[in-house]
């Protein structure tokens, strides 16, 4: 019988072992450095109130995986999807919209200032050669400025402008005032995932179909080690031959990786010095969420409908707001209570990451509380998650990033998977993706990169039909 070795498990790593003992004779084994299923997708349970880390929307355009999701938790809920932007002390629509109220909270001047702007950058494209102008062609310089420079710099720690454009390709790339337009006349009957009014979810969180998912594992007889960190992968001629993880070493035939491409070339015996210097520079983003149990907010009393709020006040760290009662009644143990998460997005060992439990959670409610969200006194509870490696980031060796990729895909026996294994700011589904298609391409003996080209369908463009009336709004201009 043949054997792979799973590294993760996350939703990339759990598809990997799940379609193997459904599709092969391959026997897989998954090694998980912590312990638990998930990954980032994982809910946390405190007191008996779950927390989503990250938000995680079940929605896809991919209907093997959308059968896969209903194959393994059916019976998921249909959820209604809000989003709004806090910025000024108001609501905005996320994505922004053309309503009246959203020219109300914009005001005259600034909203004579987005339209002119916006105009300019019909007329004058930039080079797109970072995300800074990525976003000004899109959005014109103005409404750049109000709804994504900030935010963006909070979420990465770094100025658009030093920020590769693919990131805004691949996240972005359907949204701009030419599709808000569109939308508002109701011209596109196909929405982006941006734009999705539901979704599925799961009544416990995402965490319910992972755990789900690694039943089904173990009693097909995988098997998932838990707390076992990988320490070394050990190549010779080309391809894997074991890997020591917890002091143990395991041999295997193939090997599926969805450990950060970092960590994976840190750990390898035998790899290029250039390779391994951009392995080594390749910079993350790490995750703090600060989870709260309140008798009510302050905002739309006793709280607002929304998923969660993007934080674009300057004034704050915070970065988004999550309200678990709008994913799921079943998130929250007392339906009097709001159950809410404060994300901040920091760098491991900066001084946000440092900070005590204690310290930390009373700096996140001062937040709030100086932006009206809420009074310190109606907190009742709290908690802390801290994550590491939680989002690959565009920007140091990135711009190298291909020729990493190129060398990884050369080690005959190895599929990099899942958001960090090709270190691509993938979702649930396109990380589950790329282990469906890696199984496909270990069954008809296809080459180990096919599950790269998951999710690349990216145009730094608008579409043809956008750009025709781009062009009729810049003849009127």
């Amino acid at each position: 019988m043949k054997t792979a070795v799973i590294i993760g498990a996350g939703p990339a790593g759990l598809t990997s072992a799940y379609e193997l003992l459904n599709k092969t004779d391959v026997k897989p084994i998954i090694l998980e450095e912590t312990s638990f299923v998930g990954g980032i997708s994982r809910t946390v349970e405190y007191k008996s109130n779950r927390m989503d880390l990250g938000g995680h929307r079940f929605f896809t355009k991919n209907e093997y995986i959308n059968k896969l999701w209903g194959d393994i938790c059916p019976g998921m809920m249909t959820r209604p999807r809000s989003s709004r932007i806090f910025y000024l002390g108001k609501f905005f629509d996320y994505p922004i919209s053309l309503k009246l109220q959203t020219l109300i909270n914009l005001g005259v001047f600034r909203t004579l200032k987005v339209g002119t702007s916006y105009m300019k950058s019909v007329i004058f494209k930039r080079k797109e050669n970072n995300l800074e102008n990525f976003m000004t062609n899109r959005f014109g310089i103005t409404l750049y400025r109000m709804f994504f420079e900030n935010y963006t710099e909070k979420l990465w720690g770094r100025h658009p402008k030093e920020i590769d454009a693919s990131w805004g390709a691949q996240r972005i790339k359907g949204l701009s005032i030419t599709k808000l337009i569109v939308n508002a006349l109701r011209l596109n009957k196909q929405k982006e995932n941006s734009l999705i009014d539901e979704f599925l979810y799961p009544q416990l969180g995402p965490g319910e179909l992972y755990e789900k998912m690694a039943d089904e594992i173990t009693k097909l007889d995988g098997n998932i080690v838990f707390n076992t960190k990988v320490e070394r992968v050990n190549i010779k001629n080309n391809k894997i031959v074991s890997v020591i993880a917890g002091g143990i070493e395991h041999k295997a035939d193939y090997f599926f990786s969805s450990m950060p491409i970092k960590d994976l070339c840190l750990a390898m015996n035998e790899i290029p010095k250039e390779y391994l210097e951009i392995a080594k520079n390749l910079p993350y983003r790490d995750f703090i969420t600060v989870g709260l149990l309140c008798r009510n907010l302050e905002i739309d009393k006793p709280y607002p409908k929304d998923n969660w709020i993007y934080i674009q006040e300057p004034t704050v760290k915070m970065g988004r707001l999550q309200i678990f009662n709008n994913w799921s009644p079943h998130l929250v143990k007392d339906g009097n209570t709001v159950w809410i998460g404060l994300e901040y997005f920091v760098n491991e060992n900066d001084d946000l990451w440092n900070m005590t439990e204690k310290d930390f959670t009373f700096f996140a409610i001062s937040e709030l509380t100086k932006i009206g969200i809420i009074k310190a006194k109606n907190v009742l509870d709290s908690t802390c998650i801290k994550v590491k490696k939680a989002y690959p980031a565009y920007f140091d060796s990135y711009k190298d990033f291909p020729k990493l990729k190129n060398w990884l895909c050369s080690i005959k026996n190895l599929y990099c998977i899942g958001r960090n294994g090709q270190h691509r700011y993938n979702n649930m589904d396109h990380s589950m993706l790329t282990a469906v298609v890696a199984i496909d391409s270990l069954i008809n003996n296809r080459e180990t990169h096919d599950c790269w080209n998951v999710n690349t369908d990216m145009k730094y463009h608008e579409e043809k039909r956008e750009k025709r009336i781009s062009d009729k709004l810049a003849q009127a201009a």
